[in-house]
């Protein structure tokens, strides 16, 4: 596995428990929507009670298969962690957190190593061949 693929497994994960805590609000909002639908009808019609229950069990599903994408969040980030604290140099370390593990821009990370942007970018390259030779040594 590539160095930047390695480090960037974190990142796919989140974005995608991100999307799943999405669904999760806009099913939500719709079960909100089909109670208040439900409660201005008159008392005399029969209600969709399936609709609004296969609305929740969507949730629950969902809100389940978030759970386990965090603790697998949690062991890739551990993972990670684990290889970052070998590269040698702090900088890199400090540069591959923020990137890989807090999401950070490239133009935060300057601003936040006191370096500009090019210098950023070596930076990175010289970071990505110390992992990348890490994790030749671990396989």
């Amino acid at each position: 596995m590539a160095a930047k693929e390695f480090l960037m497994r974190a990142n796919r994960i989140d974005t995608c428990i991100n999307t799943k805590l999405d669904q999760v609000s806009s099913l939500r909002e719709l079960a909100c929507k089909a109670t208040s639908t439900l409660s201005d009808t008159p008392s005399g019609g029969s209600r969709n009670v399936h609709s609004m229950s296969d609305i929740i069990d969507k949730m629950i599903d969902l809100e389940n298969e978030i759970n386990g994408d965090i603790d697998e969040l949690v062991d890739v980030k551990k993972q990670v962690m684990a290889v970052i604290k070998r590269v040698p140099r702090a900088e890199l370390r400090s540069l591959l957190e923020m990137k890989y593990l807090c999401n950070r821009t490239w133009e935060d990370i300057a601003d936040a190593l006191d370096y500009g942007l090019r210098q950023i970018t070596r930076m990175h390259g010289c970071a990505l061949e110390h992992v990348e030779a890490l994790l030749r040594e671990k396989s």
